[in-house]
């Protein structure tokens, strides 16, 4: 299926491309987002009409990633977790209790699906590194330091 994407996305495209994908992630994903439209003539000319108000809105939201990474610039925080002696959690340290306590701590709103854990949960009391994708192009790394109770 041939769509127009209406604003960045990952390993496929950026604003205005004209990219083929498999029908199934169209019309199940990029489509109810509202990150792509049917790549017809009339959403073609519909777009090329809209393509300077879409793109001021991509750099608006750009802007305030950007704006949002410069106060977590070498941000650090604590969660303190139950923990057995060994230094072992009960339970995990999860996306939703990062962001909750990176929100909580700097007051920028940042929300679980920002949160990257490429190694899954943390199980175990430590200081780790945690990635903040705020958009596609804006990273920042957080320090995190998990204590027991």
């Amino acid at each position: 299926m041939q769509i127009i994407l209406l604003e960045k996305v990952a390993n496929l495209g950026g604003l205005g491309d004209v990219v083929k994908v498999k029908e199934g992630y169209a019309r199940n994903f990029l489509i109810p987002q509202g990150k792509a439209r049917r790549a017809t003539e009339a959403n073609l000319k519909d777009f090329e009409v809209r393509r300077a108000e879409l793109e001021k809105q991509q750099a608006a939201i750009l802007a305030d990633a950007q704006a949002r990474a410069d106060k977590l610039a070498d941000f650090a925080t604590t969660i303190a977790q139950k923990a057995g002696v060994d230094g072992r959690l009960f339970g995990s340290v999860t996306n939703h209790d990062i962001a909750e306590a990176v929100t909580k701590a700097s007051g920028v709103a940042v929300s679980k699906m920002e949160i990257r854990l490429p190694d899954g949960p943390f199980k175990a009391i430590g200081e780790y590194t945690v990635t903040i994708a705020l958009h596609h192009d804006v990273t920042v790394d957080v320090k995190l330091t998990v204590v027991g109770e």
